[in-house]
């Protein structure tokens, strides 16, 4: 388990190279939604150099090796923004970097972590099966495997978004987080329960894709196939499960997790979109579709702050969004 020192100890280690996002008041009262007492805050991960909140776990966990660990190599299993977030961060560091992607990832997150000067691997849609080549990849050539979300030191990379939350608006009272394989979701509510413990901390993911909230209601990691998890829009949650690290912290210091159905996801997407700093990628939207469309499911809470954890969407997908 991770502690309150290890996520300030990321914070140090990411000033400088991360964005610190600052939060942005959302209009309630445009599109139907109802301002009522809700106030909802919006924290613009989109606006990372990656586009993403990737960025912050993969720094600290390449930062934290040995020169002579970083000086065989990285290698990763992602389906776009976390292997932009390695890539990035081992060009940073000096170290190569080898990501593993499915053959189904988003073309734009596909080139941008080609651009920055990672190797490509293409295997198919199963998340188990980009980590099994990686894994394979990692102990023919001794590359160092940074995980996605099943790993400390990135858990307290994201949890540095709890911080930043709390020291942006001390009088929040409920926090929504994507979650996908759990990274996001264990550091931010670890850093937020360690500091106000009365703060309510919500996952939220795809209903098509909801092995979380099946793993908090079963009180252990349920899994899903890969035909299951490939069939929502929010690319970046195609886990098949969540990480068994990542449960631990979820298990003790989250509230509750909901899904959202694809249409709220569009629909949210589109809200998003009407200012450009809050443009999200389908999975950058779902915390946002939970606070829009699922008020009874959530706490009765005045101050609210939703995390847009990436924005790496291709206009032309808005654009067909925006004819339907």
């Amino acid at each position: 388990m991770i502690t309150l020192s290890d996520i300030l100890d990321a914070q140090a280690r990411l000033r400088g190279v991360t964005v610190r996002t600052g939060l942005i008041q959302a209009s309630l009262a445009e599109d139907g939604a109802q301002p009522g007492d809700r106030k909802l805050y919006l924290k613009p991960e989109n606006l990372q150099p990656i586009g993403a909140f990737k960025l912050r776990g993969a720094y600290n966990k390449i930062a934290s090796l040995s020169p002579e660990e970083r000086s065989r190599g990285v290698i990763t299993y992602s389906s776009g923004n976390h292997g932009q977030g390695v890539a990035y961060a081992a060009r940073a560091l000096g170290a190569k970097a080898v990501i593993v992607m499915p053959s189904n990832a988003p073309a734009i997150k596909r080139e941008a972590s080609a651009s920055l000067g990672a190797e490509i691997v293409l295997v198919g849609p199963g998340s188990l099966e980009r980590q099994i080549r990686a894994e394979e990849l990692s102990a023919q050539y001794g590359y160092v495997i940074v995980p996605p979300f099943n790993d400390e030191k990135i858990v307290a990379g994201q949890g540095t978004m709890g911080l930043e939350i709390l020291e942006d608006l001390p009088e929040v009272e409920t926090v929504l987080v994507p979650v996908g394989g759990g990274g996001m979701l264990s550091g931010v509510a670890t850093a937020i329960k360690l500091s106000k413990p009365s703060v309510k901390v919500i996952g939220v993911e795809p209903e098509l894709a909801a092995d979380a909230q099946a793993s908090l209601r079963a009180g252990k990691i349920v899994q899903s196939t890969a035909e299951q998890a490939s069939q929502t829009m929010a690319d970046g949650l195609r886990t098949q499960s969540i990480g068994t690290i990542n449960f631990e912290h979820i298990r003790l210091y989250v509230d509750d997790i909901l899904t959202v159905s694809e249409s709220e996801i569009r629909e949210a997407m589109l809200w998003l979109a009407t200012n450009p700093k809050t443009v999200a990628e389908p999975s950058g939207a779902v915390a946002v579709a939970g606070f829009l469309f699922h008020e009874d499911q959530l706490p009765k809470t005045t101050m609210n702050v939703a995390i847009i954890s990436g924005g790496n969407v291709d206009p032309s997908v808005l654009h067909q969004m925006r004819q339907v």
